[in-house]
């Protein structure tokens, strides 16, 4: 199996699966579903943790692939086909992280944070997820098979590559859990030992307004050094604008206002911090900026949504006229009558859900639920279509989700509008419908890419469609309870003293609940969204003292989570149904995207990076220039998702994401108020709550280093090195995935290690010399003649005391090695060097080949 002939890029009359049609090979196996579902909730939660954060998100199916290879393998003998299971059902979770977090949050800017819990969150991504796998049944053959040669799939491409060197005999995880390793323990003494600071800052005196910082985390190293130098550079240009350009000016302009607030503020400007500038005018502006960037993409793809939408109903009616047959396994599907009846249920489901457990304070009329319900599954058809087709033309990184789902609610708030529906539960509504079109979409995008991984190494498609409704379903309970923990863990009472008459609350003011507990006191929560009076949020009235005492600010929409995305999705509705925006600023945001435009530069990166914080665009281009040195050092144009610096990033993203989630479980632990929010017993085992400084013992070590900016700098630069230190490590050693593929023949051969160290080390020499002499020098080959040299001295000296029948072991180890070297694509033309040939037959020679091996 490992020597069959296999091209994932063959053309399609010459292609063929990794495993044949006839071949019958474990895979839908008990473990692999355990496995996979594992992966699905730990990627799930740390994709909402960073896309929170960072505003996007990164694939993990060829991490998943490579961890699996790697944990199966060590469990006994494991197939490709349980492997590509694995990472069908763990890669299911990152996916619908995606939609679910770019939507669902919205609802705490639309001003319901109190019903922003688990329950609400789960039935909506688990009727987005099921609506998109289901949607994607009928247009695999179409996109999969049919179009194989003329879609491209890059991420399903290249992840069907790590499953099949895998196959091989590669192994890649220890990558990742050296990311995982020195991630966690960095991500750790950072945040939870308060070792050194999280977020080095400057804000000079001699440019107000301006604020420079870097959010030194390793989950935003590993991003930026996976996008990228040039989508990073463009994010950190975006930030550059907003915090180094627009808003010094407006602290510069602003203090001709003295004391008097411009709206939406509610703070005079010369009081403003820089975080107060952003929060206030860069947010407006940046939302303004994302939308205008998501409708261009859209219009840039309409062509490719066009035909998309063609050939999906072409497809889809061959399949209803009973022209597509199962010939054999890798042709198989859920049938058409199950999707058909899964979409019944689905609409059925939904129908429930908004009619019999709506939200407090945002019930609707049972007809206007159905049509909600029939509409998430009419756009939800069309958008999985077009999802799944620019996924395989431009990779799921380029697929235009948020455009999607801007056209969506725009369309839905329309017909709203019309209709007169424009009270504040007609914003959920409309929020509901484009929720789980998002969500649908986004793992149509992923499943196209998994679907063309199982194509090209000859899985069962019906069985990881299986896999991935199980994925989708375990997934979503980490994805709800990661939500539901940051914006719990993050939250803060920020003490307000704003004088407020109950009796006649200002416009766009509104009570949310007449009894709210806090610190053993009863308050009044009353939200504010448009106001010009109070800023948007939520706030605590005491009706003793006539005033808001405190403001409830939730933890996603802070600095540390501003979910860019579901703020826009809010700003979209709330345009639209109530025109409660700051419409001077959102043009401002539109005009600046049509600019960039204009300058050639893909606006959608360069709006992103306009609304987020400084700190965390700058982290990220710390990781693409650190992309960019490694791609010059080991002179490759372009790293790929399986090579060893992106595989080590993965790990650190991962325990970022991780280890971030542990320190927001341990500051919960500390609150005052936790033994009122849990159970008795958990209280009395765990001893809650745990004193602030039980774990913060940084400032104690290491004295006035815990809050230098330049010790957190230097740290950071040290995690940076790490990156470096083993993506060159292991480019230069043969790319790693070469080297574990040669042992795999040296431990097939049965040799001893010293002798087979000693071949390679031979082969090796005599490589870098044809090489040199042909004028092409090979570092790479160099440097496994430098590690391997004292092995290899070490392994003359023990051959010496071995019997021949060893040696002759060691012999069958020197063909195997060099046949691997073969097998590495050096091929040598003869033609242009007479030395180069003379070296090429010692190599033949010395290690029993008469000719160079078939291929």
């Amino acid at each position: 199996m490992s020597d069959r002939p296999w091209s994932s890029t063959a053309p399609p009359g010459e292609f063929r699966t990794y495993i044949s049609a006839e071949e019958s090979l474990a895979e839908f196996t008990v473990r692999a579903i355990i496995l996979g579902a594992l992966f699905g909730l730990l990627f799930g939660a740390v994709t909402v943790y960073v896309g929170l954060r960072a505003g996007l998100t990164v694939s993990a199916s060829i991490p998943i692939s490579v961890l699996s290879i790697s944990i199966l393998r060590a469990f006994g003998r494991s197939t490709i086909l349980e492997n590509n299971i694995v990472q069908t059902t763990g890669s299911a979770g990152e996916s619908l992280a995606a939609g679910v977090m770019f939507t669902i949050p919205a609802l705490i800017f639309l001003g319901f944070g109190k019903e922003f819990t688990f329950w609400r969150i789960f039935p909506l991504a688990l009727l987005g997820g099921w609506l998109g796998v289901l949607f994607m049944v009928p247009i695999r053959r179409q996109l999969i098979v049919k179009e194989h040669g003329n879609l491209s799939f890059p991420e399903g491409t290249a992840c069907a590559d790590v499953l099949v060197a895998g196959e091989r005999g590669g192994s890649f995880a220890g990558r990742v859990f050296w990311g995982l390793g020195l991630g966690g323990l960095y991500t750790f003494l950072m945040k939870t030992c308060l070792a050194w600071t999280e977020q080095p800052e400057g804000r000079p005196n001699w440019f107000p307004g301006a604020s420079f910082r870097a959010n030194i985390t390793s989950e935003y190293l590993g991003v930026g050094y996976i996008i990228g130098s040039r989508v990073s550079g463009i994010l950190f240009a975006g930030g550059i604008i907003s915090w180094l350009v627009i808003m010094p000016a407006i602290k510069f302009y602003g203090q001709l206002a003295g004391n008097t607030p411009i709206y939406p503020s509610t703070v005079p400007i010369p009081l403003m911090s820089p975080d107060d500038l952003w929060r206030s005018y860069i947010r407006p502006m940046g939302a303004g900026a994302v939308a205008a960037a998501g409708l261009i993409t859209l219009l840039r793809t309409m062509p490719t949504i066009i035909s998309a939408l063609r050939a999906g109903l072409k497809d889809v009616r061959a399949e209803g006229a009973g022209q597509s047959t199962f010939a054999n396994r890798i042709d198989r599907d859920i049938p058409m009558r199950t999707v058909v009846i899964g979409s019944i249920v689905i609409i059925a489901m939904m129908w429930v859900l908004l009619t019999f457990h709506p939200i407090e304070g945002a019930a609707t009329r049972w007809y206007q639920n159905l049509f909600a319900a029939v509409f998430v599954v009419v756009f939800g058809f069309l958008f999985v279509t077009v999802a799944g087709r620019i996924s395989g033309l431009l990779g799921n990184s380029s697929n235009p989700i948020s455009g999607m789902s801007i056209a969506t609610l725009m369309a839905t708030c329309a017909i709203f509008f019309v209709a007169g529906w424009t009270a504040s539960n007609y914003a959920v509504l409309a929020l509901m419908i484009g929720g789980v079109v998002c969500i649908a979409a986004a793992i149509a995008g992923a499943t196209s890419q998994d679907l063309k991984t199982g194509y090209l190494v000859g899985a069962t498609p019906v069985r990881q469609q299986y896999a991935l409704l199980i994925g989708v379903t375990v997934s979503t309970l980490a994805i709800g309870a990661t939500l539901n923990l940051m914006n719990k863990g993050l939250e803060k009472y920020i003490p307000s003293q704003i004088p407020v008459n109950i009796q006649s609350l200002p416009a766009g003011v509104k009570i949310e609940e007449n009894s709210f507990t806090y610190k053993g006191k009863s308050y009044t929560l009353i939200n504010s969204l448009g106001s010009h009076e109070i800023a948007d949020g939520e706030y605590l009235y005491d009706s003793g003292s006539q005033q808001i005492e405190y403001q409830w600010a939730q933890g996603i929409g802070s600095d540390k989570a501003p979910a860019p995305q579901a703020r826009l999705m809010a700003s979209v509705i709330s345009g639209i149904l109530n025109q409660r925006l700051p419409w001077r600023l959102v043009l401002m945001g539109v005009a600046l995207v049509v600019a960039v435009e204009i300058l050639g530069v893909r606006s959608l990166a360069f709006a992103t990076g306009s609304y987020l914080p400084l700190g965390t665009t700058a982290a990220m281009f710390a990781g693409g220039l650190l992309r960019m040195l490694v791609e010059a050092t080991t002179r490759k144009k372009d790293e790929s998702e399986a090579s060893p610096g992106a595989l080590y990033s993965s790990g650190l993203i991962a325990a970022g994401g991780v280890f971030g989630l542990l320190g927001i479980i341990i500051n919960l632990f500390q609150d005052p108020e936790i033994s009122n929010n849990v159970p008795h017993w958990l209280t009395a085992t765990l001893r809650l709550p745990w004193r602030p400084d039980l774990f913060a013992f940084g400032p104690k070590i290491f004295g006035h280093l815990a809050t230098s900016n330049l010790f957190g700098v230097f740290m950071f630069l040290m995690l940076g090195a790490s990156v470096f230190y083993f993506a060159i490590h292991l480019n230069v050693a043969g790319d790693g995935f070469y080297i574990d593929r040669a042992m795999a023949h040296m431990q097939r051969c049965g040799a001893f290690h010293v002798f087979s160290v000693y071949i390679a080390a031979i082969c090796a020499q005599v490589d870098v010399a044809v090489a040199l002499r042909n004028g092409r020098p090979d570092p790479g080959m160099a440097a496994i003649r430098r590690v391997f040299r004292h092995c290899g001295e070490r392994g003359v000296r023990r051959s010496r005391s071995r019997s021949p029948s060893r040696r002759s072991v060691a012999a069958g180890s020197r063909r195997s090695v060099c046949r691997f070297s073969y097998l590495r694509g050096r091929r040598r033309q003869c033609a242009q060097s007479p030395a180069e040939c003379r070296s090429e037959g010692a190599l033949r020679g010395r290690c029993g080949w008469s000719k160079p091996p078939a291929r």
